[in-house]
Formats: structure tokens, C-alpha cells, sequence
């Protein structure tokens, strides 16, 4: 075997052992979304919520957390009739840890879920504490004992004059407890404004929460429009009219579609011929539809070269060119550099899609200078993606801060290939939040008319 073969193999074993056990985020949603079903309405059940890096938004998740809060922890009938609905969850395949207050089981998936029953009284300390992440709760725990309390996930509770509870646990503890039942008291208590959970990974969070300068995040209602979709003329699953109305449904002013460019073979790609019919076809499809405007767009390939795969007078057509790379990932990282710069620099590019072409637990990130990029990006008006499909949820949280700092706009796209994708929005919001992105930094939030004049780079 030679010694090519042998690095292979063992970057191979490591990248196993590096997200063996995580899950995507939209497969963690569905299984803590199919609990709340489950346990929702039962007696003494008030409140089931994730918490954990679910909650967070994390890329990727581990183990799953479930609080179920009510009447149930304290009534011996009902928390019992509770567990039993529980470990017969369907898609168990071993239950690790029954008790009176949690259970612990791991699906066939490979993924553990931990439930936990609490009573309402502790419900924000407890969500608190196991919405995490670590390195956040131990600086708040830190902040809280020097300001005289201590915090667990029973509550946030006052220490006696010698720095210790009286008798038992805080919980115990008779007076003791200061907050418990809100997150936001809890914060409130210690001199923060309340910090949404995807900040929580005690990055300046807590200093901007104690100085009120914590940013208005962006929600999903702010999202005006979704401009990365494909259709059946190439590797979709609907027509144009079909996306089209789907995108309207969900109450967006504009909708983009961007099939594929002729690179991709496999994909039925579009050449420049097919590509203006295309367009033609769009536009026609946006006179008869109502209610929303239906841009006409491409995603052209970025040749190993840099060059665009159709020709500028077709792209200087579209109402929205998205330039990406599918292939030859693994350049050298100047080449890579090289090769995006050169397509960021083609005045008809109105944004990179999915930059750093990652798949989630299956494909690393290509490697290139992300600040050149970044720069070269803000200097020719080109937004970046997030492109919101939980495969690749791209540029990731620490990358979408460096574009904010460059001055470059992102893009929020779910690269929609069926009208039930474009529910996964939310996972993109998810992305932004935690990179601290407000309305202002994100182009899609625009009103159409200023997104298309953005997108089309006119001053």
C-alpha cells in the first residue's frame, strides 16, 4: 500500500470517528418534533420543549434533550402513564436509564434522546441549563456566585453569608430560590438582558447582554423571498408554476428560479440555448401568477479555471446569477482562491452559492482564503449564501460573521428541489441568528425592487 493510499485511509478513520454519532439538524427536529406530538396533551403534561444544541441551532446535533414540564413530575399516576409513553416510542432500539424523572433511550438511528419530567416551577432553570452550551453556563455560573447566588438547574438561588445553602441542595433550600420559573428572570436577576439561545456559546454574549448591546436578531418572518430553486428542467422534483405557488403560500413577495448550468451532466444542466427558452418560460409563468413576482435566475458553475460555464450574454439575461463550484474540490488552496476571485469578478455574478461546498458529516469544506474572498466580494457588490438545506447549512456561523465584519450581504436560499423543501428556511435562520445577523445583513429582506436592484448590482 502506498503512502497516499495509507493517509487516506487514516484521514478517512478520523473523519469517521469525528462526526460518527451527530446527526443532521432537520433529522434531530423530526424526532423532537414527533415527542412533543407524543406527549403533548397527556395529564399533567403542560410543556414539552428541546433544549440542548437542538435548541442552539448547532449544525449538527448529538444526543437530544426533551424537558417535559407540569403537574405530571409530582403525581405518581400520571408521571408513570408519561414514562410509559415514552419507552414505547416508536424506532427505540435499547432503553438505557429509567427513573422517576428521566429516561434515557437510543434509537435505531444511532441518535439518544434524554427525557427529563420537571416540575413547572424550575422550567426556565432547567431549560437554561440544558439548552447550554458549557462554556456559557460555566461563565454564568461564574457571574452568578460573584454576585452572591449560585445557579443550577433547579434555579438561581441566594447563598447563605458562610458561601454555602443551608441543609440539601438549593432546591431544598426553604427561601432560597431567587428565579426559577423564566429564563428571563433568571438573566434578568444577574444583570443581563435576556440572550437568545443561539448566542449561548460564550463568545461576548454575556458582556454585550450586561451592556444592553445585544443585536436584533433576524426571524423567519423577516425573510421577504426565497432565490435558489430548481425545477424539473433539471434535478427538481417540480415545475416552475408548482415552485412558484408553494413560494407565494408562504407569504413571499419574490421567488427565484436558478436550475443548473450545463457542467452538471448528471443534472440535466442547462446550455445557453436552454437556458434563454428557460428564462422565456419563467418570466411567462410570472405574468399569469399573482400575488408574487417570479424572477428569472441560473446556477452557473465556476469552471476549475474561473470561468463561468454559460456565456456572458446569456447570464446578463437573468434577473439573478448564483456562481458555485461542484467539482474539482480538490484545488490547491491558492487555486481555489484564484478561481472564486475570478468569478466574484464576472459583472454579471450576483452571489456565491454554498462557498465553501461542504456537506455536512460527509464532505469537508474546500480550502481557499476566505478573507481575499470576502474582501474581493464587498468590492464587487457579490453576496454570499447561506444556503439553508441542513446537508449544508453554507457559510456556517463563524464564516457568516467574518462576511458581516467584511461589509458583504448574505443570502439566505434553501436550494429548494421540491416545494416541501422550502420549509427548511428555518435552519438558515437558525444559522444566521447564531452568527448574530440582523434584517439589516441579510439581502432577502429587502422589498423586491431593492433586492432586484442589489442583485443586479446598480447603484
Amino acid at each position: 500500500m502506498g503512502e497516499k493510499n495509507e493517509q487516506k485511509i487514516l484521514k478517512g478513520i478520523e473523519d469517521y470517528k469525528r462526526v460518527s454519532g451527530r446527526f443532521h439538524l432537520d433529522t434531530a427536529d423530526e424526532v423532537a418534533e414527533k415527542l412533543v406530538a407524543l406527549l403533548t396533551g397527556l395529564p399533567g403534561v403542560d410543556r414539552v420543549t428541546p433544549a440542548g444544541s437542538l435548541r442552539r441551532g448547532r449544525e449538527t446535533v448529538g444526543d437530544l434533550d426533551i424537558l417535559v414540564t407540569g403537574k405530571c413530575c409530582n403525581n405518581q399516576k400520571q408521571r408513570e402513564a408519561v414514562i410509559e409513553k415514552i419507552v414505547n416510542f416508536p424506532g427505540i432500539l435499547q432503553v438505557l436509564a429509567q427513573g422517576e424523572n428521566k429516561v434515557s433511550f437510543k434509537l435505531r438511528s444511532g441518535m439518544q434522546v434524554d427525557v427529563r419530567l420537571l416540575p413547572p416551577d424550575s422550567f426556565g432553570a432547567a431549560m437554561q441549563y440544558f439548552t447550554g452550551s458549557k462554556s456559557h453556563n460555566v461563565s454564568l455560573r461564574q457571574r452568578a456566585l460573584k454576585m452572591g447566588y449560585t445557579l443550577n438547574e433547579y434555579g438561581l438561588a441566594k447563598l447563605k453569608a458562610n458561601g454555602k445553602n443551608g441543609e440539601g441542595d438549593s432546591k431544598r433550600a426553604a427561601g432560597a430560590i431567587v428565579a426559577s420559573k423564566t429564563e428571563e428572570e433568571i438573566y434578568a436577576k444577574l444583570g443581563l438582558d435576556f440572550i437568545p439561545p443561539e448566542l449561548r456559546e460564550n463568545t461576548g454574549e454575556i458582556e454585550a447582554a450586561e451592556k444592553h448591546a445585544l443585536p436584533q436578531l433576524i426571524i423567519q418572518s423577516d425573510i421577504r423571498g426565497d432565490v435558489h430553486m430548481h425545477t424539473t428542467e433539471t434535478d427538481g422534483r417540480n415545475s416552475i408554476e408548482e415552485m412558484a405557488r408553494a413560494a407565494r403560500e408562504r407569504g413571499y413577495e419574490y421567488m427565484a428560479i436558478t436550475d443548473h448550468s450545463k457542467n452538471l451532466a448528471f443534472a440535466n444542466g442547462l446550455d445557453d440555448k436552454r437556458a434563454e427558452a428557460h428564462v422565456k418560460r419563467i418570466w411567462a409563468v410570472g405574468k399569469r401568477m399573482e400575488g408574487i413576482k417570479v424572477l428569472a435566475g441560473i446556477e452557473v458553475d465556476i469552471l476549475a479555471d474561473g470561468e463561468l460555464d454559460l456565456s456572458d450574454s446569456v447570464l446578463e439575461q437573468m434577473d439573478i446569477v448564483i456562481a458555485s463550484v461542484h467539482s474539482h474540490f480538490q484545488q490547491e488552496p491558492a487555486k481555489m482562491t484564484e478561481r472564486l476571485l475570478k468569478a466574484i469578478s464576472n459583472k454579471n455574478v450576483s452571489v456565491i452559492g454554498h462557498p465553501t461546498g461542504r456537506l455536512l458529516l460527509r464532505r469537508d469544506a474546500y480550502a481557499f482564503d476566505l478573507d481575499a474572498v470576502l474582501k474581493a466580494a464587498a468590492k464587487n457588490k457579490v453576496a454570499m449564501e447561506l444556503n439553508a438545506y441542513p446537508d449544508r447549512l453554507d457559510l456556517c456561523d463563524r464564516h457568516l460573521r467574518q462576511a458581516k465584519e467584511a461589509g458583504v450581504k448574505i443570502l439566505i436560499n434553501t436550494d429548494s428541489h421540491h416545494t416541501s423543501h422550502m420549509e427548511k428556511i428555518k435552519y438558515g435562520i437558525l444559522q444566521a441568528r447564531r452568527a448574530w445577523l440582523t434584517k439589516d445583513d441579510v439581502l432577502n429582506t429587502s422589498p423586491a425592487a431593492k433586492f432586484m436592484q442589489a442583485v443586479k448590482k446598480l447603484a
